[in-house]
């Protein structure tokens, strides 16, 4: 749904805001594509004719979500999903900014790619779309990109996807020379050669299932000496993707050290763990791992207390043919942009996080990492706005979800609360009724 740009009133509604550190009872204005004001007791007299002033009724307003890391298929695999599929998927689950990864056909990684993309994404899509760009050309890790160049085209970070740089000479240097350009470097930490022939993670209840394990120690060993080359270089390094209790104790030595150094977790190694796999299901075979119960609510306990800075949807999309397989033989990932939101709720419904240092994770801080203008309700920025219904309870169907591809880990789960409404650019472009 794609409304015009009249001015809009979110009345009577609990407004959070991480970026002016708000909590509260509160109206928010929208006019011309920007937020006039957000604050207690706007009222209805105090906005332009034509508005439209919607009762939220003690529904929560914040910034729409910025999630930083999901494959989308063009160019080259657009029967996985397109920027238009991914878009109506991400606007349902109240993401008004998706940061789409490189490993596409051709690679993302010179100029006149990050172009497509940009061009193609402002053409399709309902919300905003930024690329990163590949690290390494043709993502092969062993020559830097252009960087400077690919920053200047529109690229808002530097990664190889889910494939990892081996070489420490070639991070170093990329971590150098990123650094001029103030550019920010997103890793994702698995030594394959530790990783192997693994297809979950290593201990009693891979042995029990008969599958080969990944150690813990394929992310710690590839993190550590991360943070090594980010201190030696003075370069700004983001882990994409943590979830091992060992990983969070690497990161917490490097950042009090003063590295220049942040951290992702998705959403799916904060809601789940290794027994959600059960008798085999390939939905929740991820790259890295789902880990131990300890390993998840470590975690949750670091993300709520500022060590990781995002949660993000790790969305990826997988066909029928590729997922319904034997565990050990079918491809890795899952679709998250509809069900990121409402998964993270159940953190604050089970009294695990507060609902402004979600927020904060899923919209203002990566924004603040990105450089990108969103994460916050300040007057004067663009009007990324969505209403929360914290509480109606409601149970997941595969075929509601608007992705090409419903290799969901949540099918069938049940939630409580959801997206009512997701404005970009001050029009609606979902509501649920």
């Amino acid at each position: 749904m794609l409304t015009d740009r009249r001015p809009i009133l979110l009345a009577n509604a609990r407004v959070i805001d991480p970026s002016r550190d708000f909590d509260g009872p509160g109206d928010v204005l929208i006019a011309e594509g920007v937020i006039r004001d957000a604050k207690r007791g706007i009222g209805a007299a105090g906005v332009p004719e034509g508005t439209d002033i919607v009762n939220c009724a003690g529904k929560i307003v914040a910034p729409g979500l910025i999630d930083m890391r999901a494959f989308v298929g063009e160019p080259g695999a657009s029967h996985r999903e397109t920027f238009a599929s991914a878009s109506q998927a991400a606007a349902a689950g109240g993401i008004t900014t998706i940061i789409c990864q490189p490993d596409t056909s051709p690679v993302i990684d010179n100029s006149a790619t990050v172009d497509f993309v940009l061009r193609r994404a402002r053409d399709t899509a309902i919300v905003n779309i930024y690329p990163m760009a590949a690290l390494t050309k043709g993502m092969q890790g062993q020559e830097m990109t252009e960087i400077g160049l690919l920053k200047a085209a529109g690229a808002v970070a530097f990664t190889d996807g889910d494939r990892s740089v081996t070489n420490a000479q070639v991070m170093r240097r990329a971590l150098t020379y990123a650094r001029d350009f103030d550019a920010l470097i997103v890793h994702h930490t698995e030594d394959p050669h530790l990783v192997g022939e693994g297809v979950m993670n290593e201990g009693e209840f891979a042995t029990r299932l008969g599958l080969a394990g990944i150690p813990t120690a394929a992310e710690s060993i590839m993190l550590e000496r991360d943070m090594r080359l980010a201190g030696l270089t003075g370069g700004r390094y983001h882990a994409a993707s943590l979830t091992s209790i060992e990983s969070l104790e690497i990161l917490k030595r490097a950042r009090e050290s003063g590295h220049n150094v942040s951290a992702s977790v998705s959403i799916n190694h904060v809601t789940l763990n290794e027994n959600d796999i059960g008798p085999y299901r390939t939905f929740l075979k991820l790259a890295p791992p789902l880990r131990t119960e300890e390993d998840r609510k470590a975690l949750v306990a670091a993300l709520a207390s500022g060590l990781i800075d995002v949660v993000m949807s790790d969305h990826n999309p997988q066909d029928v043919e590729v997922k319904r397989l034997p565990f050990a033989e079918a491809a890795s990932g899952a679709v998250g942009l509809q069900t990121m939101l409402p998964a993270a709720l159940r953190l604050i419904h089970n009294g695990e996080m507060e609902f402004k240092t979600l927020i904060r994770a899923m919209s203002t801080r990566p924004a603040e990492l990105l450089g990108l203008p969103g994460g916050t309700l300040r007057a004067g920025s663009p009007a990324d706005v969505i209403v929360i219904d914290a509480d109606t309870p409601w149970v997941l169907d595969r075929d509601d979800l608007k992705s090409l591809c419903k290799n969901t880990p949540f099918d069938d789960a049940r939630f409580s609360g959801r997206v009512t409404r997701t404005i970009v650019g001050g029009r609606t472009v979902y509501e649920h009724v």
